[in-house]
């Protein structure tokens, strides 16, 4: 594990607490980026009912549209409560944190599944964007992998991928923000 991989939640958390601080959120911004923030969260609970880490190659559901669903949820949830907290600074440091921490992870995660599913990986990779998500519908990559495809959400992955703790970070912040504005 590299070092961006062990400082990336802990510098997430860091970076959430200076946030908390010095948002000062107003109605029409809170609005507009709880929208985004909101999606995110779908994505995140959406890619982690289909991902079974370490175990199975994931290419089906959201993972059908970007090799890196679960960081494009983060992206949007970060985005959008960034957005909501009504600071300029906020939004150009979250941008320039999120893609230093998170674009070597993806590509060291993607070394990692290369030598975990070999010609599988290999060929998903090549049909399935890194992270901006693929917006066609279909399923390019079925024909192309030895490796049945995950369709079904389940909640047993959700549960087991511990993505409540998402859910339960969106309403936090979400309830901060919105006490703040209220109180400001």
């Amino acid at each position: 594990m590299t070092v961006v991989q062990r400082i990336r939640v802990p510098a997430g958390m860091a970076f959430a607490l200076i946030f908390l601080y010095f948002s000062h959120p107003r109605p029409d911004l809170f609005l507009a980026g709880l929208a985004p923030a909101l999606a995110g969260l779908g994505v995140r609970i959406w890619a982690a009912g289909h991902i079974e880490k370490g175990s199975q190659l994931a290419a089906g559901g959201p993972y059908q549209r970007t090799r890196n669903p679960l960081y494009l949820g983060s992206f949007l949830l970060g985005l959008g409560f960034s957005l909501a907290s009504a600071q300029v600074w906020l939004v150009v440091s979250f941008n320039l944190l999120f893609f230093a921490l998170y674009l070597p992870v993806m590509r060291r995660e993607e070394k990692e599944l290369e030598q975990a599913f070999g010609s599988d990986y290999d060929s998903y990779r090549r049909q399935t964007p890194l992270f901006l998500p693929r917006l066609s519908v279909g399923n390019p990559t079925e024909a192309s992998l030895s490796a049945p495809l995950t369709r079904n959400f389940q909640w047993r992955l959700f549960i087991l991928n511990r993505e409540y703790n998402a859910v339960m970070g969106f309403v936090t912040i979400a309830v901060v923000l919105w006490a703040k504005m209220l109180w400001s």
